[in-house]
């Protein structure tokens, strides 16, 4: 018997990798002779690089960088060696943009899109590259900043300037000067790599559906202000339209991140898709869930919002792709958890075993002692119908 284990992490509780030892060790108890593999699960935001470097046998590494508010900030990206699962050559840059620019790097009393940055989300790119890196894997939620990118771009050697020819400030508030564009001194070989951003919302840069407008008032915006600051993302849009034709304000995700995403597209030729299919894809779950006969996935905490494209619901896609059974564990379960039924989830179950407290229940050698037990009831029941058929 085959079974495939990609489970996100129980946040505070249990990595993607520690959660599927635990679910391993349960079914073979069961099952000792079955072969169980476990791929690593993330949706791209916060922990996806620790997971894919733990689960994959990466390196860590830290590099100081600008925060949004041009503070010295400490950052860590992972770096993986070549996938055989990619068709592009060359080490993967795992990374999550709210390292260097996050919302949570700036207190509430200090947040101002007209001064935070993207700068040192590009200090963390060149370095990868100086590194080796010609694949890059990006995650860009939780920012800080409403610059457009131009913080970022202006890191990897672009030139954004004034009427008069000087540079403009790498900031939101830069934007209202912006006149020309350049890419002079940007390393030739940064343009041929390749980037493929997770993104999980679909705003255009601008309008009022756009950055400003959308996400400027948790980054301490106000009405009046991010209505100005909402002009001049389409004044850019505009010079960057004729910098590259290409470009498009109006594509679904150009208004993340305060504009990163329009910045990745139309600088770096970069993709944005949603962060789980992007680690599904770069871990070969397609391929590793070949001739399984069940796949186990989970998280957490399961509710409603569980089977709004989180991370498990995308395995239980590719599984029911393959037709093959889906069962979740998960540290709570609330009644809306019912939706992911229909999203391809055949049967999910808790894995408390009695009342507790919310830190008994997330102490990490309780919670892998109550998973481990609970999976193997559960595939008990399973091996046992399994052998009838």
């Amino acid at each position: 018997m085959k079974i495939l284990i990609a489970i996100d992490s129980f946040k505070g509780s249990l990595s993607s990798k520690e959660a599927g030892e635990a679910i391993k060790s349960g079914i073979l108890r069961v099952i000792p002779d079955a072969e169980v593999l476990i791929s690593p699960l993330a949706d791209g935001g916060e922990g996806t690089v620790e997971t894919l470097v733990e689960a994959l046998g990466g390196s860590l590494e830290t590099v100081r960088v600008k925060g949004p508010l041009f503070q010295e900030v400490e950052a860590h990206y992972g770096i993986l060696s070549d996938s055989q699962y990619s068709p592009i050559e060359g080490k993967l840059a795992v990374m999550e943009m709210s390292q260097a620019s996050g919302i949570t790097l700036v207190s509430p009393e200090e947040r101002n899109p007209l001064k935070t940055g993207s700068y040192g989300v590009g200090e963390m790119i060149l370095d990868a590259y100086h590194k080796g890196c010609r694949r890059f894997l990006i995650g860009i939620g939780g920012s800080a900043t409403n610059d457009g990118g131009i913080g970022m771009l202006s890191a990897l050697g672009f030139r954004f300037s004034k009427e008069n020819g000087e540079e403009i400030s790498p900031i939101g508030e830069g934007l209202k000067d912006l006149a020309g564009i350049e890419n002079a001194s940007v390393p030739e070989g940064l343009l041929q790599c390749s980037f493929q951003i997770a993104c999980d919302v679909e705003n255009p840069l601008y309008g009022e559906n756009g950055a400003s407008l959308i996400y400027g008032f948790q980054k301490g915006g106000n009405k009046e202000l991010l209505s100005q600051m909402d002009l001049w993302m389409k004044h850019y849009s505009e010079l960057v339209k004729e910098y590259n034709p290409a470009a498009n304000p109006e594509a679904p995700g150009s208004g993340a991140a305060g504009g990163l995403g329009f910045a990745f597209r139309s600088f770096l030729q970069g993709e944005l898709k949603s962060g789980v299919s992007l680690i599904l894809e770069e871990t070969g779950l397609s391929e590793k869930m070949q001739g399984a006969d069940l796949v186990i996935t989970g998280e957490g905490r399961l509710d409603e919002q569980s089977a709004m494209g989180k991370a498990p619901i995308g395995v239980a896609k590719l599984a029911k792709s393959q037709d093959i059974p889906v069962i979740a564990f998960a540290g709570a379960v609330t009644v809306g958890a019912k939706a992911c039924n229909q999203a391809g989830i055949d049967a999910y179950f808790p894995i408390l075993r009695e009342i507790t407290t919310l830190e008994d229940a997330m102490n990490k050698e309780n919670a892998r002692r109550n998973l481990e037990d609970t999976v193997e009831q559960v595939i008990r029941l399973y091996h046992l119908q399994h052998k009838k058929q």
